[in-house]
C-alpha cells in the first residue's frame, strides 16, 4: 500500500470518433493512486494540518500506519523500505509515529465527531516489527488516533519469514480482520528469479500459522511474468495458493522499474514479455473463476460468500485518508500530502533518519493539489478500474456533469478499442478485456498537468 514506481507518460488517446490505433502496451503502470507520488512537489507555503482538514468531513475516515522495513529487498521491489533497522531504529521511528499522530490527532479537532471507519498496517512489512512493538503500533493507531481497531476492518501486510506465531497473535487479538501474505510464487526457481530467497515449506508453515489464527480473511499476493515462468509452473503457485483456500488472492504483473534489483533485465521492452503476462493473467483470471473466485479489479480476486475488506475496496485511497509514517500519504478532497520520496535505499535511508528526528509534525511538507477537474479523473479512474464499474448516476449526483462530456476523447478511444462494457445501462463498466488493460487505461485518464509532473520527476 506504498507508492510504486512512477509510469511513463501515457500517450495521449485518440479524438472522439477516431478509428482504433494500433495495440497500446498493456502494461504501463500500476495506478494505486490518482495523482501519482512521484507528480507531488515541496509545498512551499506549507499548510498548517489544522486547516487542512477544517471543513473535511471526519466521521468515516480511513487510518493508514507505514513500516518501512524490511528483511531483505526483492528483486522487483521500488517500495519505500529499507533492510533492517540497526540499533534503536524501531524504536526511533515508533517514537516519531507517536509524535506524529499526537499532532495529526490534535489537527482534527474536536467540533464535529472525529470516527475511523477502516485501518491498515503497510509498508515495507509491518510484521518486521517484534511483537512489543505491533502492540505499541496499535496503541498508537488506537490511544492517539482514536481508532477501535476491534470494531473496523483492520488489514496487515506480512511476509512469510516474519508471520511468526508470537506476532499474529499480537495482531488477532488487537483486531485484525486481514493478513496479506506475499508469497510471489511457490516455485524456487521463480522465487529466486525475482530475487526472493524462500522456500516452499516455510511459506507453507507460514499460510498454516495464519490459518490457525481468528483472523478472519487470508490474501495471498502471486505474480505473473517472472523469468523461467510458464504456464504449467504459473498452475503450480495458482494451485498451491487455492489449497489454502485464501478469502481473496492478488495476481501482479512483474513490473521492471528503474533502482530495483532487477533493473538490469531488459525483457520489459520486449512485446513477447507483454504478450507472455497477458496470457498468465487470463489463465489465472479464469482458473480462479472456475475455483469460485469473483474478479474485484484486475489484480485483485475475492472468493465467494468471502467479506469484502481488502484495499481495492478504497479502503485505503479515498478521500479522507489519514496516513501516518514517512512514506504514508493522507488524502483530503483538496490535497494530495506525504513525506518526499524515493526508491534509492541512500536516500530512503536518509528520509527515514530525517523523519525520526522530526518535531513537528503539524504541516504539510510535499504535496499536490487537487481541483475539480482532477477529483473526476480519480473517481472516473477508481471506479472504472474495479470490476463493478462507475454508476453515470452516482457521478452526476457528485459533480453535476456528465463523464460522457467530461472525457469524451478517452471513453471514444476505450470503445472504439473493445474495452468498455456496452451492454450495461447506467454504469460505465470496462470489458473483461479492458480489465486487462487498466494498466493502460489508468495511465490514459492522467491529465496533462500530471503527466508533466511526472516526467520531469527525477527518479531518485
Amino acid at each position: 500500500m506504498t507508492a510504486p514506481a512512477a509510469p511513463a507518460a501515457p500517450a495521449a488517446p485518440a479524438a472522439p470518433g477516431a478509428p482504433a490505433t494500433p495495440l497500446v502496451r498493456p502494461y504501463q503502470s500500476y495506478v494505486y493512486a490518482y495523482p501519482h507520488k512521484t507528480a507531488y512537489r515541496p509545498l512551499t507555503a506549507r499548510p498548517a494540518l489544522r486547516e487542512v482538514w477544517r471543513d473535511e468531513p471526519k466521521d468515516a475516515l480511513a487510518l493508514y500506519l507505514h513500516i518501512p522495513f524490511c528483511e531483505v529487498r526483492c528483486g522487483f521491489c521500488n517500495l519505500f523500505t529499507r533492510i533492517g533497522a540497526p540499533g534503536e531504529l524501531t524504536t526511533r521511528y515508533l517514537d516519531a509515529l507517536d509524535r506524529q499522530a499526537t499532532a495529526v490527532r490534535d489537527a482534527l479537532g474536536d467540533t464535529h465527531p472525529v470516527r475511523f471507519t477502516t485501518a491498515a498496517f503497510g509498508g515495507g512489512t509491518p510484521t518486521f516489527l517484534d511483537p512489543a512493538e505491533l502492540d505499541r503500533l496499535c496503541d498508537i493507531a488506537e490511544r492517539r488516533m482514536g481508532a477501535d481497531l476491534r470494531t473496523i476492518a483492520l488489514s496487515v501486510e506480512a511476509s512469510p519469514a516474519t508471520a511468526t506465531a508470537d506476532r499474529l497473535a499480537v495482531l488477532a487479538d488487537r483486531g485484525a480482520t486481514r493478513l496479506s501474505l506475499g508469497v510471489q510464487s511457490f516455485v524456487a526457481e521463480e522465487a529466486r528469479a525475482a530475487v526472493r530467497p524462500q522456500r516452499r515449506a516455510d511459506v507453507e508453515a507460514a499460510l498454516a500459522r495464519i490459518r490457525d489464527t481468528s483472523i478472519p480473511v487470508l490474501n495471498i499476493d502471486l505474480i505473473y511474468g517472472i523469468a523461467g515462468q510458464t504456464p504449467a509452473t504459473w498452475r503450480t503457485s495458482l494451485d498451491a495458493a487455492l489449497e489454502w483456500r485464501p478469502e481473496e488472492l492478488y495476481l501482479y504483473p512483474l513490473y521492471v522499474r528503474p533502482l530495483t534489483g532487477l533493473a538490469g533485465r531488459t525483457a520489459d521492452t520486449e512485446p513477447a514479455w507483454d504478450r507472455q503476462r497477458l496470457d498468465l493473467y487470463r489463465q489465472g483470471r479464469d482458473h480462479l473463476s472456475a475455483h469460485g473466485y469473483e474478479q474485484v479489479s484486475m489484480r485483485m480476486f475475492r472468493r465467494a460468500g468471502a467479506p469484502a475488506q481488502g484495499p481495492d475496496d478504497h479502503a485505503c485511497q479515498t478521500d479522507g485518508m489519514i496516513g501516518l509514517g514517512c512514506g504514508a500519504r493522507s488524502y483530503t478532497s483538496t490535497l494530495h500530502y506525504s513525506f518526499d520520496y524515493a526508491v534509492d535505499m541512500h536516500r530512503i535511508r536518509t528520509i527515514i533518519d530525517d523523519y525520526t528526528m522530526t518535531e513537528d509534525f503539524t504541516v504539510a511538507r510535499h504535496g499536490r493539489r487537487v481541483d475539480t477537474g482532477e477529483a473526476r479523473r480519480r473517481h472516473l479512474l477508481q471506479s472504472l478500474l474495479q470490476a463493478a464499474g462507475l454508476p453515470v448516476a452516482d457521478y452526476r449526483g457528485r459533480f453535476g456533469t456528465d463523464p460522457h462530456d467530461d472525457f469524451p476523447a478517452e471513453l471514444a478511444e476505450f470503445t472504439a478499442r473493445g474495452w468498455l462494457d456496452e451492454h450495461t445501462t447506467g454504469i460505465l463498466r470496462l470489458s473483461p478485456e479492458g480489465l486487462a488493460h487498466s494498466d493502460a487505461i489508468g495511465p490514459a485518464l492522467f491529465s496533462p498537468g500530471v503527466r508533466a509532473a511526472m516526467a520531469a520527476y527525477e527518479t531518485r
